[in-house]
């Protein structure tokens, strides 16, 4: 009695089994396709150019950004990105900080990217600093009118993926 009942149960192990299989591969794809994605936001944000315009405050013409309409259609959205902690105010748990498309010694105050590569970030709860790339998400401001601001801004930061 005992061996007839051993070996259905065995055979459903077996094929609940196999059939997890491919829900896992899916979540792994799932994974890479978000990757993917979030890492190409920062090709997305880099359509745009400068004009020169004087400034009444510095005296001077300094470089205003001009969004193209690919960027300017995130502008309040809500979206995800992939990049570099580069921290503000120590490697602390920090709710402000800086978030660049290349690693912390590649980054734009570094002399090795453009304004386009790096952004201010707002967290909603404090995120420990990492040197590896981070997944996250919040609402992306674009900047042309503070010369004193980054070009971008993301707030309500939320940490997707580490």
């Amino acid at each position: 009695m005992m061996l007839k009942l051993v070996r259905p149960l065995s055979v459903l192990i077996v094929l609940l089994l196999v059939g997890m299989i491919p829900l896992k591969a899916q979540s792994t794809d799932e994974r890479e396709a978000r990757e993917l994605q979030a890492a190409q936001m920062w090709h997305k944000l880099s359509k745009i150019t400068y004009k020169k315009v004087y400034d009444e405050f510095q005296g001077f013409k300094v470089d205003v950004p001009v969004f193209s309409p690919g960027v300017r259609k995130y502008d309040g959205q809500e979206i995800e990105i992939r990049g570099y902690i580069v921290p503000s105010q120590g490697y602390e748990g920090q709710t402000e900080f800086f978030l660049s498309a290349y690693p912390y010694n590649m980054c734009f105050f570094c002399g090795g990217a453009g304004p386009e590569t790096i952004m201010e970030v707002y967290t909603k709860e404090e995120i420990d600093y990492t040197a590896e790339a981070v997944i996250v998400k919040g609402i992306l401001k674009l900047n042309d009118s503070d010369i004193n601001r980054l070009i971008y801004a993301l707030e309500d930061v939320e940490l997707v993926d580490y």
